[in-house]
């Protein structure tokens, strides 16, 4: 390639980052909102998070868009290809993150008698480690950091001990409070959609992994 169509490819790649960190900032922020939300039984700023997903959607067809025109017109190679097409695939993840974020928020209609059941002031932290590895995965994906996005996998294992502690206690309290059945398991699946966010974490550090470096991380069970 001539210097001209060297530069406007590096101008079309950073224009492709920026459009997956402004997802991946929006889906952070809905993962947060959505259990504020929940929390303080906030309707509208449930509402909000649902009405938000819209824009995570619209970016991730930006981002097809452009890698596709890249592909096509710019024909990149090697680690510029492997970018370009680890921004497309974590776009497509981070339109699930959103999704999942949106779940959340939908169902704080449905808790508003859940106050009294323990698990929901748990769901925050889960929320935050979920949050956290979302955050440091897309840091790891801007700065090509195969050493940070090698590190959120161990980190899935700590959202996944949320999930199956807050699964024993809605168990447990459903059998003693059979009346309450519907709301605890309202919050079983806020908590089984924070846990698949943290498994879509693991995803994206697997793809920032193999763009960074050419290599597959170690094998595990992956999610669809």
């Amino acid at each position: 390639m001539n210097e001209h169509t060297v530069k406007v490819f590096d101008d079309e790649l950073g224009q492709l980052r920026g459009l997956v960190a402004q997802m991946g900032g929006l889906a952070e922020e809905a993962i947060g909102k959505a259990i504020e939300a929940l929390v303080r039984h906030d309707l509208q700023a449930a509402a909000a998070v649902v009405e938000g997903d819209k824009r995570i959607d619209a970016l991730e067809s930006e981002v097809e868009r452009l890698a596709v025109q890249l592909i096509a017109l710019r024909a990149p190679m090697a680690d510029d290809l492997r970018e370009v097409l680890a921004g497309m695939k974590i776009a497509n993840v981070l339109e699930r993150v959103g999704d999942h974020a949106k779940n959340i928020a939908r169902r704080v209609a449905d808790v508003d008698q859940a106050k009294h059941i323990e698990p929901l002031s748990v769901l925050p932290a889960m929320a935050g480690v979920a949050s956290d590895m979302l955050h440091d995965v897309l840091d790891a994906f801007a700065a090509r950091d195969a050493a940070l996005a090698e590190s959120i996998g161990e980190r899935d294992r700590a959202v996944d001990d949320f999930y199956n502690s807050i699964f024993r206690a809605l168990v447990t309290f459903m059998m003693e409070n059979p009346a309450s059945i519907s709301q605890a398991a309202h919050l079983l699946f806020i908590a089984k959609n924070l846990e698949r966010i943290g498994d879509q974490c693991t995803n994206l550090a697997e793809m920032v992994y193999y763009a960074a470096t050419g290599e597959q991380l170690v094998e595990r069970d992956r999610v669809s």
